[in-house]
């Protein structure tokens, strides 16, 4: 399945438009006009392309990241990031900067919130809920997707790793990330340092342990405490 498979808009139409690349965004003027015509692309799992790509580009001088080891994000098919994140929501707006700048790529951050608004809103700029089978149906669909430890005070360490999302990523590449602020105290004084593992290995043999999904939920933690410890 590819990734803009299934992606349509009201009308039908798919306007040339990939669901997982980056596209040039239209003027404020072209947008208006496609939105009053209905003549916009909404993608199966409730993002809104050319609405990230109109409201994203903007933040990018404002965040300032460096990125270590960036050829080890793909920059194509499936993958699943795992990083440690604070106590607030910084480290997926900053991972998902650095996988446009990098990759060219839409990064589609899990955890969505249920509620009506805010919601729709986050959905529209690519966050999906925290529910396995939607996120092994996103991998299926051949897009990058981003799941945060358990929050930390300080940033201090990597958290708890959700076990159950990283269930529905075993068999699909699974990559650790370090996101540190560059400041003291975790103060974002200076640029972000994203810093990118190499995928985790897990056996073909090990695939339907039942085991497996808690294997890989400790070697996603550990391996992005070893990113976060070597600075």
């Amino acid at each position: 399945m590819s990734p803009a498979a299934g992606s349509v808009g009201i009308d039908g139409h798919d306007y040339g438009i990939d669901v997982d690349r980056v596209q040039t965004p239209r003027s404020a003027l072209e947008m208006l006009r496609s939105r009053i015509s209905g003549r916009y692309l909404i993608d199966p799992f409730g993002a809104d392309p050319q609405l990230q790509d109109f409201v994203l580009p903007p933040l990018v001088p404002l965040v300032r990241v460096d990125v270590a080891r960036p050829r080890n994000l793909p920059r194509r098919g499936p993958a699943l990031l795992v990083a440690n994140r604070g106590l607030g929501l910084s480290e997926p707006l900053v991972l998902g900067m650095a996988v446009r700048r990098v990759t060219g790529r839409r990064l589609r951050v899990v955890g969505a919130p249920d509620l009506p608004a805010v919601g729709d809103l986050v959905r529209k700029l690519g966050a999906i809920g925290a529910y396995p089978t939607d996120l092994r149906a996103l991998l299926r669909a051949g897009h990058v997707a981003a799941v945060p430890l358990g929050p930390t005070w300080l940033r201090t360490g990597a958290g708890i790793p959700p076990l159950g999302l990283l269930a529905a990523a075993v068999g699909f590449p699974v990559i650790p990330v370090a996101i540190r602020p560059g400041g003291p105290l975790g103060l974002p004084v200076r640029p972000w340092k994203v810093t990118v593992g190499r995928p985790l290995e897990l056996g073909a043999r090990d695939l339907h342990d039942p085991l497996a999904p808690a294997e890989l939920a400790e070697a996603a933690r550990e391996a992005v405490g070893r990113l976060l410890a070597a600075g």
